[in-house]
């Protein structure tokens, strides 16, 4: 088995972000495993987009480049990865677990008769023995939260190659080299992997909408749960936000109770995110949402329950009302940043 690679998805020849977050995890993963990290790009229009791989790490860039590629469709976009792999024979492959991502990796792991982790929180390399007392080396070892989020799982692949896992947007961190690096591109004649029944569907019309909320990007996030106990007490949490100039977001349980929209929703099922500062007001800090802010660089939590698992993860933890605690801080925060 030879290198890992990373499906790198794109728009108009713009790499996601996931990609390259993948990628930037990926070349972890090679040094420990010491081998080579390609990227595959499928689509139209690609030239150039290898410099920006080479700047994430990649070693070698696969491009297959075709009109007929470009926007995803299912069937020819397979029949490359799978031809692809069974020539490269990675033996670890990395998608993101976007809508694409979610569509063509199972396809891709069921023509291989490989595995596939989905939705991975974390990605590591490590050795296991079974109860035969069989010793396996330089696992993918492939994590994430299980039984409704109640525990993490570690799940691996010893049996079969390639090792597949998705990771959704904004788990890993992107972060590009130090010093610029270059690589080898291998063009991919796409009619060697794609037969004329794989066009059998045309995409006729397709629109694509802005995301209206983006919290992802924001670099402060007050976020309300359940405890904030209303849609009327989250406009606190709107006015603290917009007081300190970031964004508004919520755990699982206040999205279902109808406080907040589900493009708010932070966690396991909603948007991981990385602020500079992450405020949790009445968040008691469930696996399920902890998943997807416990790489914030600052955590404070505001909960009136001092045992609240959030205040393990915390860097700073109020204790009191919400009601009473968040009007005290915008007023403090008014009165000292003029």
């Amino acid at each position: 088995m030879n290198n890992i690679f990373v499906y790198c998805e794109t728009e108009k020849g713009k790499i996601a972000d996931v990609s390259l977050e993948l990628l930037t995890k990926g070349r972890e993963l090679a040094k420990r495993l010491d081998c080579k990290l390609e990227a595959l790009v499928i689509g139209h229009q690609l030239a150039g987009v290898e410099k920006e791989l080479y700047g994430y790490g990649a070693d070698v860039v696969h491009l297959a480049d075709d009109a007929r590629l470009e926007p995803y469709s299912t069937l020819p976009h397979t029949s490359i990865v799978v031809g692809l792999f069974k020539e490269e024979k990675p033996q670890i492959a990395l998608f993101g677990a976007s809508s694409l991502g979610r569509d063509l990796a199972p396809r891709v792991s069921s023509a291989l008769k490989s595995g596939l982790t989905a939705d991975c929180t974390s990605l590591e390399i490590g050795d296991h023995k079974d109860n035969k007392g069989n010793e396996y080396k330089d696992l993918l070892l492939q994590i994430r939260p299980a039984f409704g989020g109640n525990i993490i799982a570690t799940i691996i692949n010893p049996d079969h190659r390639p090792q597949m896992a998705t990771v959704r947007e904004g788990v890993m961190r992107k972060e590009k080299l130090a010093e610029p690096k270059t690589g080898e591109v291998k063009i991919l004649d796409v009619n060697k992997y794609v037969k004329d029944e794989d066009f059998v569907i045309s995409i006729i019309e397709r629109h694509l909408e802005e995301r209206k909320i983006d919290i992802k990007s924001s670099p402060i996030i007050v976020s309300g749960g359940y405890g904030v106990g209303s849609k009327e007490n989250f406009s606190l949490l709107f006015e603290l936000a917009s007081v300190l100039g970031g964004e508004v977001g919520a755990s699982r349980a206040a999205v279902d109770a109808g406080y907040a929209e589900h493009a708010r929703q932070v966690g396991q099922t909603g948007v991981t995110v990385r602020p500079k500062l992450y405020i949790a007001c009445g968040i008691s800090g469930q696996v399920q949402h902890t998943a997807g802010m416990q790489e914030s660089a600052m955590i404070i939590s505001i909960n009136s329950d001092s045992n609240a698992p959030i205040n393990q993860i915390a860097d700073y933890s109020i204790v009191g009302d919400l009601s009473n605690v968040i009007p005290k801080m915008i007023k403090y925060y008014r009165a000292n940043s003029k």
